[in-house]
């Protein structure tokens, strides 16, 4: 079995799990409302406060999206109660990021500034002028945006200015007068 897949999901107090004849995962919580579509071979039974998820064979397909199905329904578990989040950091000189109502401006070194739009369900804090912090409840969008906003311009290795997320490590090289 797979070692993901066969781990059951614990469907916290205060969370409805909906399964319709499709497969379609539906679950609602205090922050709001996600749904999956599973495949239709796999069998996803609710047990008081367990959702386990079952592979109809040992066929190499199916053993590779069981662990996959898991984690896909687990984070609609996880986002709704808790809720994900990424933190950015800005390094440059000028470099700067601001919100106004739900955009996201970011000035980095461009001669213009860049600008995000927060999709639903998505929202952009600054506590300071360089970090960036995406909140939202959809793991995969979080995820998504976070990228978008780190390529506008990636750390480089010879300063490591840019934007990184919080935690990241960028290997520094040395420059021509390293030799």
């Amino acid at each position: 079995m797979s070692r993901v897949g066969k781990e059951p999901i614990t469907v916290p107090k205060g969370v409805t799990v909906t399964i319709s004849d499709e497969n379609l995962v539906t679950v609602k919580g205090p922050k709001g409302t996600l749904s999956q579509q599973v495949q239709s071979d796999f069998t996803i039974k609710q047990q008081d406060d367990h959702l386990v998820i079952e592979r109809p064979s040992n066929a190499k397909p199916h053993k590779a999206k069981h662990g996959l199905y898991r984690s896909l329904v687990n984070n609609l578990v996880v986002g709704v109660t808790e809720g994900y989040e990424k933190v950015l950091e800005i390094v440059g000189t000028g470099y700067r990021a601001q919100v106004e109502g739900n955009k996201l401006t970011v000035n980095a070194g461009y001669s213009h500034p860049v600008v995000f739009e927060a999709p639903d369900g998505i929202t952009f804090e600054t506590p300071n002028a360089t970090t960036i912090v995406v909140k939202g409840i959809n793991k995969q969008v979080v995820g998504n945006l976070a990228a978008d906003i780190r390529a506008v311009r990636k750390p480089e290795p010879y300063l490591g200015k840019g934007i990184r997320y919080r935690g990241e490590h960028i290997r520094r090289k040395e420059g021509k007068a390293g030799k």
